[in-house]
């Protein structure tokens, strides 16, 4: 068959590839322990289950506006003003079929092809892939470990070039978990204030799991707010990841952009799952504040046991729920079957002799370390660990 080129310019997330061989495994038998996907392991809140069972019997079945119902737009103003002191207007959100969706309208609304996107590394498998897929050339800055995984105004500036349409970048970070305080943000502002013609992409779907205090957004600096695309939603804080509810807060004109694409892709957002993000956006944070709690708590056991691996250099998160060490010092070793050339090969190995999945730096541009989630049990985590120090004690 003679299928389209566009299937060449990106590739499938690792992310997903290794749940599916995780999958693949369990069924044929295997005690599998998943530490690959960045998906809680809550439940819904009950009164966000509820306001989506009322929606349901209130006959919400119908199609939805492309931007999203008004007052689900307006709980997206009224939450940014009360957690980001950010004044938006309901014509500058739009509501979309989860946040990847969010980026995939912004990416489109903004770059063409031939214009440069920087991105700093580690970063979201989907990133790239998106601007590939636009036909934008991609620009790597590396955030390495030393810095704990994030860039400074002089590597910022060193990458711009007359091409640069876009900047791309999420804090709280997935996969490292690197958190911008409010200075290392103004840092990076003063530099985007010299280059008017760039765009900033802000990803803080992972805002509400931060260990450092309050969450910074990029958008508060009001020299370039208008230049800014805010990318929220409800998987990651809620515990809503099967719910697909993403959103962006920007420019008005960037806004109707975004919903110019979508409504040509998927229209308006699930009716229901629309209903039930008023009652997450402006309802009771309890549920969220205890989750939160148990990932801390989480962190803590992950960040010992990692230390108790010889061979696993790893920087604290501070926020999300991955840990993202560099694992290069078992390069070249082998266990006498298998030989581990790089970290793709360390998380194979991982999955078929130790039953654990993780996910390899590789996919978010940090080919020396790998992800690990930690949005799973206590007793899980516990569990994967023994295995994988187990596997690695055989590495040679």
């Amino acid at each position: 068959m003679q299928l389209s080129s566009l299937l060449q310019r990106f590739n499938e997330p690792e992310t997903l590839k290794m749940a599916k061989l995780g999958r693949e495994l369990r069924a044929k038998g295997f005690d599998i322990t998943d530490l690959s996907l960045g998906e809680p392991d809550f439940d819904t809140p009950e009164h966000i289950k509820d306001a989506a069972k009322k929606a349901i019997d209130e006959n919400y079945s119908h199609y939805t506006p492309v931007a999203g119902y008004l007052d689900v737009r307006e709980a997206v103003c009224t939450k940014l003003k009360r957690d980001n002191g950010l004044d938006y207007t309901p014509t500058q959100i739009v509501i979309s079929t989860g946040a990847k969706q969010s980026i995939a309208n912004t990416v489109m609304a903004i770059v063409d092809a031939g214009d440069e996107v920087i991105i700093p590394t580690p970063y979201w498998v989907t990133y790239s892939e998106i601007v590939k897929m636009v036909g934008g050339t991609v620009k790597f800055i590396d955030a390495s470990i030393e810095n704990g995984y994030k860039i400074n105004a002089a590597q910022l500036e060193a990458a711009i070039s007359e091409k640069t349409k876009l900047f791309m970048f999420s804090s709280p970070c997935n996969p490292s978990g690197a958190v911008y305080s409010k200075n290392e943000l103004a840092a990076l502002v003063a530099v985007f204030k010299k280059h008017p013609g760039i765009f900033i992409m802000s990803d803080e779907i992972y805002e509400y799991i931060n260990y450092e205090g309050r969450h910074e957004s990029i958008a508060q600096f009001d020299e370039i707010k208008d230049r800014v695309v805010i990318i929220n939603g409800l998987s990651k804080g809620y515990a809503m990841t099967g719910w697909r509810l993403g959103y962006i807060a920007a420019h008005e004109e960037v806004a109707k952009a975004c919903e110019k694409i979508q409504g040509q892709i998927t229209s308006g957002a699930n009716a229901v799952t629309q209903r039930a993000a008023i009652t997450a956006l402006t309802g009771d944070m309890k549920p969220t504040e205890m989750m939160v709690i148990e990932f801390t708590k989480r962190r803590k056991k992950v960040l010992e046991l990692v230390a108790s691996i010889p061979g696993m250099d790893c920087s604290e998160p501070q926020g999300a729920f991955y840990i993202f060490p560099r694992v290069s010092a078992f390069f070249g070793k082998s266990d006498g079957e298998d030989t581990i050339e790089n970290a793709d090969d360390l998380c194979m190995y991982l999955l078929n002799k130790a039953h654990v999945s993780t996910v390899t730096g590789k996919a978010f541009g940090a080919p020396g370390c790998i992800r690990l989630s930690f949005a799973n049990s206590m007793e899980n985590i516990e569990k994967a660990f023994v295995k994988i120090k187990a596997a690695l004690e055989k590495l040679k």
